[in-house]
């Protein structure tokens, strides 16, 4: 029989939002670059830029489970993680578990470094970033060729992200995607979660924080069209 679980909030609102908006928004900065639609595709990648600072600041300042400290452990706690979950003795996270979030910071310092580069190159053909002028052509060539070589990347790291999704879902039985639609995990009802669930963070704060980046990333797209 299966242990009983209990519902347990574990992810915020905020943190669900800029999931699944830079999912939208990576999707659109690919297309539009197949495309050739510089103008869109600045758009988009400038509130992509504004979304990871917002997750960043996040991190340290938001909900408990957004948290770096929360879910940061050195690597022997992700090797133990999966040593326990291979014998399925793996005990459920509230949040993202030892080895996953590695994946996050991985992901973020990518996206980061993809809207950085962006935002000073120049392929002196179609698209100029904002920040170009400051960097010399020279140097903007050189961040140019590293803005599409950080994007294959991160297609990398994102096809291992949906992977390990698959493998923890299927082969082990852990839905990861449910709680970041709902923000809602069952957790066994023994488990340190449900007797304490995860603290939120200030909404408004994170309003704040998300209107300046997103003012934030209006601000680079409109830079970028003069």
């Amino acid at each position: 029989m299966a242990d009983k679980t209990v519902p347990v909030k574990v992810w915020d609102g905020w943190v669900r939002l800029f999931h699944w908006s830079l999912v939208l928004l990576v999707a659109v900065s690919y297309a539009t670059a197949k495309a050739r639609r510089i103008d869109w595709h600045m758009l988009s990648g400038s509130l992509a830029l504004g979304l990871v600072l917002f997750r960043i600041a996040w991190g340290f300042v938001g909900s408990e489970t957004a948290r770096f400290a929360a879910f940061l452990a050195g690597p022997r706690a992700a090797l133990h993680h999966f040593a326990a979950l291979l014998r399925g003795e793996a005990e459920a996270t509230p949040g993202h578990n030892p080895a996953g979030g590695w994946m996050v910071v991985l992901l973020l310092a990518l996206l980061l470094a993809q809207g950085v580069t962006g935002l000073f190159s120049d392929d002196a053909e179609l698209y100029r970033g904002p920040l170009a002028d400051w960097a010399g052509y020279d140097a903007s060539e050189v961040l140019s060729a590293w803005h599409q070589r950080i994007f294959d990347l991160l297609l990398i790291a994102l096809a291992l992200h949906v992977a390990a999704v698959a493998t923890y879902r299927y082969a082990f039985g852990r839905r990861l995607v449910g709680p970041m639609v709902t923000g809602i995990a069952h957790l066994p009802a023994d488990s340190a979660a449900t007797r304490q669930p995860p603290r939120t963070g200030s909404g408004v704060l994170a309003g704040l924080l998300l209107g300046a980046a997103a003012t934030l990333g209006v601000v680079l797209w409109r830079l970028a069209l003069f």
